[in-house]
């Protein structure tokens, strides 16, 4: 019988960690992220497929010198809101916080409705406000189209 080898991720001075990212979702989490918005001489660690007591199975996504804006942890929520957000100051957890999902989702997604107005060349974002939370269903507040698929529309 062999023993189970244990990866160990490196510890990151100042970041931020996406933990309990639902399984084969921290790549979406990436793009969400920007992964072109990351300092190239920053630390990216991505785990897929890791054990968690809490929900099975989970991804994880660590990004070295890098805190999120309220805006991607909101997206985050849409597709992971089992995922909770640690913020990394001098290797320490200095705040740990479960996403949430708000009331209304300004400017993160497209409409799927190519005839609504925010899909125009008109000045204003998208809106969407939440029906329904698990599983997530929005409404967009323009042209009142639900949306439950939120990968291929993200704006």
């Amino acid at each position: 019988m062999t023993a189970a080898r244990e990866l160990k991720i490196t510890p990151i001075k100042n970041g931020t960690v996406i933990d309990h990212i639902g399984n084969g979702l921290a790549l979406e989490v990436l793009r969400i992220i920007g992964i072109d918005e990351i300092d190239k001489d920053s630390t990216v660690s991505v785990a897929l497929h890791v054990r968690s007591q809490k929900i099975g199975w989970k991804d994880i996504v660590k990004v070295e010198n890098m805190e999120l804006s309220p805006r991607k942890a909101n997206a985050i929520a849409l597709i992971a809101p089992t995922a909770t957000i640690s913020i990394i100051r001098d290797f320490r957890v200095r705040e740990k916080r479960a996403v949430d999902l708000p009331d209304r989702i300004v400017g993160i997604l497209k409409c799927p409705n190519p005839s609504c107005i925010s899909n125009q060349r008109e000045p204003v974002e998208s809106e969407f406000d939440v029906v329904r939370r698990r599983p997530v269903v929005l409404r967009c507040i323009y042209c009142e189209r639900l949306v439950d698929d939120f990968h291929p529309h993200a704006a």
